[in-house]
């Protein structure tokens, strides 16, 4: 992955996407004893980071003269696949959706508002992977993964640039990790522009796999547990090329409990009038919880899609 590529699908998605906002949070600010800024893709097209992936994906294999006319396919926690769903209905395309049973409705009905046509049938996610996987290989429709693809990678990793532009001296960006695709095209960009400026990835506590295959030098399948952050479980693909990106250009991973979550989502609400998913919120539970520290410092909230029942229960407690 490199900058070339990046600024290649910034150049692609541009027309699509949003550039969001990078806003200094006082509260944060506060708490830390640093700069704290949150870089708001819960603002993104379809309320996630992922459309960055998901339409870079796209366009770039038309760039290629690939086919996309037929269906594609993927598999998601949600995000990906409402993302994916809005490119596909954008250029008018077929989409099949593969997400686990318990995937938070607002994403499913979101998926289902763009058209695309939805298999809420794993377990979890790494059997929803495996289900697509299948399906794509029996239709022989292209599968889109949502973060072993390096178009998808690319796409996420504009968000680097933007960060540098914004604050030229940030110290720290901080990147929630799920299947490595964010935070390996993020890495790739800052190192590439800023290589002092450290990047601290975020895992929930009950699904590290990185961490857990960091510290052993080589990729570890481990039992994910259940998350507020259910953007962030599962096992990433057994050969993802995110791996080897991470070991590259990240600098530390942490991890957060579910306590920790839950409070950096009410904390959101409450001073900085934000609402963001359980995968968004990481970075900040991570500050809040004092494991990572920095004079100037970012953190990506990667999405807004959180049920509403999950959110009012968060913040009334």
């Amino acid at each position: 992955m490199t900058l070339v590529d990046i600024l290649q699908a910034r150049r692609r998605i541009s027309p699509y996407v949003r550039r969001t906002p990078l806003v200094e949070s006082a509260w944060l600010s506060s708490v830390t004893a640093g700069r704290v800024s949150l870089k708001l893709e819960s603002l993104q097209v379809a309320s996630s980071f992922k459309s960055r992936g998901a339409f870079n994906a796209v366009l770039a294999r038309r760039e290629r003269g690939q086919d996309v006319t037929t269906e594609l396919v993927t598999a998601s926690a949600g995000n990906h696949g409402r993302a994916l769903a809005a490119a596909a209905q954008t250029f008018g395309l077929r989409l099949v959706v593969f997400t686990p049973l318990d995937a938070p409705r607002a994403k499913l009905d979101a998926i289902r508002r763009h058209g695309a046509t939805l298999r809420a049938e794993g377990r979890d996610y790494d059997e929803a992977e495996r289900m697509a996987k299948a399906f794509a290989a029996e239709t022989g429709a292209p599968f889109v993964s949502p973060y072993n693809d390096p178009d998808v990678i690319a796409g996420a990793g504009t968000i680097g640039p933007e960060l540098l532009e914004d604050v030229p001296e940030l110290d720290a960006v901080l990147v929630p990790i799920g299947g490595g695709g964010l935070i390996g095209g993020v890495a790739a960009a800052v190192k590439h522009i800023h290589p002092s400026c450290r990047v601290v990835g975020v895992e929930a506590a009950v699904s590290c796999p990185f961490q857990t295959s960091i510290k052993a030098g080589r990729l570890v399948e481990i039992v994910p547990g259940t998350s507020l952050a259910d953007g962030l479980t599962g096992n990433p693909d057994r050969e993802t090329i995110t791996l080897p990106l991470v070991q590259k250009h990240v600098d530390e991973i942490v991890t957060v409990t579910e306590d920790e979550i839950a409070a950096a989502i009410a904390g959101l609400v409450e001073f900085e009038h934000l609402i963001a998913e359980g995968a968004g919120a990481v970075g900040v539970a991570a500050l809040l919880a004092g494991k990572v520290r920095s004079a100037r410092i970012a953190t990506i909230l990667t999405g807004s899609n959180i049920d509403r029942t999950r959110l009012a229960t968060l913040i009334a407690v």
